[in-house]
């Protein structure tokens, strides 16, 4: 592949569109500009609505005079593809495209990933110079939707990883990816039918795993610490003293504490789908009961401090501690209650999708009759010429690359004062030096200005 590639496209809305990738895409940027097309705030370059065959001409020769080479998509736009899926989806979501010029950027998006299937190791192995999301505006999952490589039609939709788990690759949890047909309306159905439900259990079977999992770590530490304080001893059965035992009482406190906030996020929505009356358990529900109301303090510990300012360490340990001593005591029995619960399942599709994509088009637009590919083989044959630049190609400003998401919180630190006779770490007795249904969907015919040997000859009115 060429160090910078302009990818020519059709968009039902614009016409005629251009991407640029490579690792020197500036260059391409540059053809593009002189050229005369004009750049959207995604980093979409458009052809303006008053250019004519001559402009794509005009695209290849300077495209030449910047080393750039320039190619056709057999496809329609991946912005047209996702918008129209996003349409027909239940709910309100949001189709965007991303462009990922440089390789390093498509690196970048691999760790958000969040895919055990196909998605997730093309974009290890596999060039995606373009994509596009699908956003649900009201729950906030966000979706990767592509081009499926080595495929003629075929696209890859996948998901990123949900907030508070971002940490997604590599994940035996993670929903395995799906194929899409070209055709919106089933390729919508597949999604609401398929993909969300898989995807809905995975989220929900990944955060009772988190929370199992951190319960299990302040569980480790709470025995260790207890052995320690009984004994009186390090772990190198070296005599401890008062202030050692101060010292680690507290980092156990802060650690337990910031460990603890993972409950807090994901309990809340795991509690509220667990029926105890309809599980084996029906006992169970006074311990979920008591659960929930150990996640509310926690809840209310957490607000003071995020608009008060941090709390007093001891204060802080004092009030903390009940509500992880609870979920320590009782947390299995909420683990076996959310295993056997199932996450509430999205609407879905009410209606039938229409048998092919709107064909609108913005007002001052002139109508094309043609496929870019016959625009682009009316132009001189210089698809693949050898570099014959005399002077150094000039450099556009680089589009930024895709953002990552924020990191995770961290825990306020603090000092601690607290007696241990009781072997309880959060007891605050102080003193001395003492530190203790989807309607079947009809597939779109194929617009008359799709791509393929059949494309009326180059006509512009």
């Amino acid at each position: 592949m060429a160090d910078a590639q302009i990818i020519l496209s059709h968009s039902r809305e614009a016409g005629i569109v251009a991407m640029a990738t490579g690792e020197q895409y500036p260059w391409a940027h540059t053809a593009l500009t002189e050229t005369g097309f004009e750049r959207d705030e995604r980093g979409v370059y458009h052809l303006p609505a008053d250019a004519s065959s001559a402009t794509v001409a005009d695209l290849v020769r300077c495209a030449d005079r910047h080393r750039t080479s320039v190619s056709t998509s057999s496809r329609r736009f991946i912005g047209d593809a996702a918008r129209d899926i996003a349409q027909l989806l239940p709910g309100q979501w949001r189709a965007t495209v991303q462009i990922y010029s440089h390789p390093v950027w498509q690196e970048d998006l691999v760790p958000w990933i969040w895919d055990s299937g196909e998605l997730g190791r093309a974009l290890q192995s596999e060039r995606i110079p373009y994509a596009a999301t699908l956003t649900d505006m009201v729950h906030g999952t966000t979706l990767l939707h592509t081009e499926r490589p080595g495929r003629q039609l075929d696209y890859l939709i996948g998901a990123f990883a949900p907030k508070g788990l971002e940490e997604g690759f590599g994940d035996p949890h993670a929903p395995r990816s799906i194929v899409l047909p070209p055709f919106p309306g089933r390729a919508a159905q597949a999604v609401a039918d398929r993909y969300l439900p898989s995807y809905e259990q995975a989220v929900h079977a990944r955060r009772t795993a988190a929370i199992s999992t951190v319960l299990q770590r302040i569980r480790s530490e709470r025995d260790t610490w207890q052995a320690m304080a009984a004994s009186a001893r390090c772990s190198d059965a070296t005599p401890l003293s008062a202030n050692a035992l101060g010292a680690a009482t507290e980092a156990f406190l802060d650690h337990a504490w910031c460990s603890f906030l993972t409950v807090v996020d994901h309990a809340p929505t795991l509690l509220d789908r667990c029926r105890p009356a309809s599980s084996p358990w029906p006992q169970d529900a006074a311990a979920l009961s008591r659960l929930a109301d150990a996640v509310a303090d926690a809840e209310v510990l957490l607000e003071e401090a995020v608009h008060s300012g941090p709390l007093p360490p001891q204060e802080r340990h004092a009030r903390a501690w009940p509500a992880i001593e609870t979920w320590l005591t009782d947390g299995e029995t909420f683990l076996r209650q959310a295993r056997v619960s199932a996450p509430h399942r999205r609407p879905s599709l009410a209606v039938s999708a229409p048998l092919r994509p709107p064909a609108c088009r913005p007002s001052g637009t002139r109508p094309l009759t043609c496929s870019t590919t016959d625009l682009v083989r009316s132009c001189p044959p210089s698809w693949n010429p050898a570099p014959t630049l005399s002077s150094a190609p000039t450099r556009n400003t680089a589009s930024s690359p895709p953002s990552l998401p924020p990191c995770l919180r961290t825990s306020p630190s603090g000092s601690c004062c607290a007696k241990s006779s009781n072997l309880s770490p959060a007891n605050p007795g102080c003193s001395g030096s003492a530190n203790p249904n989807a309607t079947a969907l009809a597939a779109p015919a194929r617009p008359s200005t799709i791509y393929g040997a059949r494309a009326t000859p180059c006509t512009p009115t």
